[in-house]
């Protein structure tokens, strides 16, 4: 989940950041980009020059390049709350990069705001209302199209936090959303397992196209396999397989092929360890061939679940279903 913040100045955004961070959220802001140029620039840091860094990172990488930059960064094992988002286009960054995303727009009243810049003491800081405004009327909207666009931002917001209350009312208005917004779906176990096959095909060391499998039982895996040459034989990928590395037709010379299938490769793997498949499910990104097929029915696999059809497998997958096999298929690419 990526939580973007945004607001005009002094509305409280920062102590949104921190209740999140408190909650496991990892924080970062799209300043931290700009302070990041100002300092490899050697340029010492204030409002006026991030303004004009930020614009100028902008025209060089698009009007979403702060955020461009910043998810090069971020990490895909954490909930994130990302600071500082000044531009349209880098909420559209950052949906693209997560589907939980959600903006919040920190809301409060100028003079509330105020008060609170006079507290904090902040270098920088307008010194009056009219200052305030007058700071502002460059970060609200402008032609420029690598500039600020707050007011264009706050009508992509997803919720709308209002803080004019206490830090105890903000907490417990933000908890509430928590509960009741931010939800997220867990893959199914078919989506599940099938994302683990594919991993697992990229250690595949065949030339032409690389296939795993993935065995499990009670929703646990018990093997896994990916296609290539035999244990102990020059790789695919080196010149192993002479039908894969003359890229062969299609269907032919079948008879040259020196690579195991992924599904062949979990079942000896299996047996070579001592495991029982027995009663298992078996998850292969591909359709299961007329050879893999008869050591899957005869190994006492009782389900197939494959993601594409292999080229020549209408004979296979009847002969699974004859055998008392179920068969499905799982087309997400998840």
């Amino acid at each position: 989940m990526i939580i973007g913040i945004s607001g005009r100045n002094g509305a409280g955004k920062g102590e949104v950041v921190s209740f999140l961070e408190s909650r496991s959220f990892h924080p970062c802001s799209l300043s931290d980009v700009i302070r990041e140029r100002l300092r490899a620039e050697g340029v010492e840091e204030s409002r006026e020059r991030m303004i004009e860094a930020g614009n100028a990172i902008r025209r060089e990488y698009g009007p979403g390049g702060l955020a461009v930059l910043l998810c090069e960064g971020l990490p895909r094992d954490r909930n994130a709350v990302v600071d500082s988002i000044r531009h349209p286009a880098e909420v559209e960054v950052l949906r693209a990069r997560s589907d939980r995303f959600q903006l919040l727009w920190v809301e409060a009243e100028e003079s509330t705001r105020f008060e609170r810049m006079r507290a904090r003491q902040r270098p920088g800081d307008p010194a009056s209302p009219e200052a305030l405004r007058a700071l502002e009327a460059r970060e609200l909207g402008s032609a420029d199209p690598a500039a600020q666009q707050l007011l264009a931002v706050r009508e992509q917001a997803d919720q709308i936090v209002h803080n004019d209350g206490s830090l105890e009312e903000l907490r417990a208005q933000l908890q509430s959303l928590l509960e009741r917004s931010f939800f997220f779906e867990r893959p199914s176990w078919d989506e599940y397992f099938m994302s683990i096959a594919r991993v697992v095909a990229s250690r595949s060391n065949c030339v032409k196209r690389k296939v795993a499998a993935v065995i499990t039982l009670d929703r646990r895996i018990i093997a896994t396999g990916y296609n290539g040459t035999p244990r102990g034989a020059r790789n695919c990928n080196e010149g192993g397989c002479p039908r894969c590395n003359s890229f062969a037709e299609g269907g032919t010379r079948l008879d040259e092929c020196l690579c195991s299938h992924g599904e062949e490769n979990a079942i000896t793997q299996s047996a070579y360890h001592g495991v029982s498949v027995k009663g298992g499910t078996l998850y292969t990104t591909f359709s299961p061939c007329l050879t893999c097929t008869k050591m899957i029915i005869n190994a006492g696999i009782v389900e197939v679940i494959y993601n594409v059809d292999y080229p020549l497998g209408e004979v296979s997958l009847a002969l699974l279903r004859e055998a008392g096999v179920k068969v499905r298929q799982v087309t997400s690419n998840a």
